[in-house]
């Protein structure tokens, strides 16, 4: 697994004691995009290449995408448009990310064999007890789920994909059996990238 997916960063005077030690774990969306990108790569053999369309944001900040790829064994062998880590990396495996920076298209997206996923990515702080960021969390998932509500499925798994704290876990848990009725799965991230389905 990964020890690279979370930066750490001093809290802000108004969040100070309100993290568990004394910095706060930021676990980006282009991290949790990668965490659950590479998931794929490594549950699904017949996925060759994932799709990521960050928005332009996601790439900028503490969490550089390029550089966490180049590091985990990617290539990067071509580059798509004016944005520095867009385009496409290869793996020694064979594996393909493709990284195209277009917001609409779902954060994550698969297919290979008879596998085919849609997936939306929210970040968060992990560590934090703080009422605001504890709402980003929250408001995080519930917006992930309506996204993949709104999306016209053509047959894709749909998954809404965030970090793993104590609060989504205790809301995924709730959320999950009404979400499976109308096809969407909650996938909880932790911080070394390790995933697991609400259930």
């Amino acid at each position: 697994m990964y020890d690279d997916l979370i930066f750490e960063r001093s809290p802000p005077p108004n969040r100070v004691g309100k993290c568990e030690g004394d910095h706060e774990k930021h676990f980006s969306e282009a991290a949790i995009m990668l965490a659950f990108a590479m998931h794929l790569f490594r549950s699904y053999p017949d996925i060759e290449e994932v799709k990521m369309h960050p928005d332009g944001m996601h790439g900028l900040g503490q969490f550089n995408i390029r550089a966490w790829l180049l590091k985990n064994g990617f290539e990067h062998i071509e580059t798509h448009g004016t944005t520095a880590y867009a385009g496409l990396y290869r793996r020694t495996d064979g594996k393909h990310l493709r990284i195209r920076v277009q917001p609409g298209l779902g954060d994550v997206v698969a297919e290979g064999g008879k596998h085919r996923f849609f997936a939306e990515c929210k970040g968060g702080i992990i560590n934090t007890i703080h009422g605001g960021q504890q709402s980003r969390l929250r408001s995080g998932l519930y917006e992930t789920v309506g996204h993949l509500i709104d999306h016209e499925r053509d047959g894709e798994r749909l998954v809404a994909v965030v970090p793993r704290t104590s609060l989504t876990a205790k809301l995924a848990q709730r959320m999950d059996a009404n979400l499976r009725k109308i096809g969407i799965e909650i996938a909880l991230i932790d911080s070394k990238g390790k995933v697991a389905l609400a259930q």
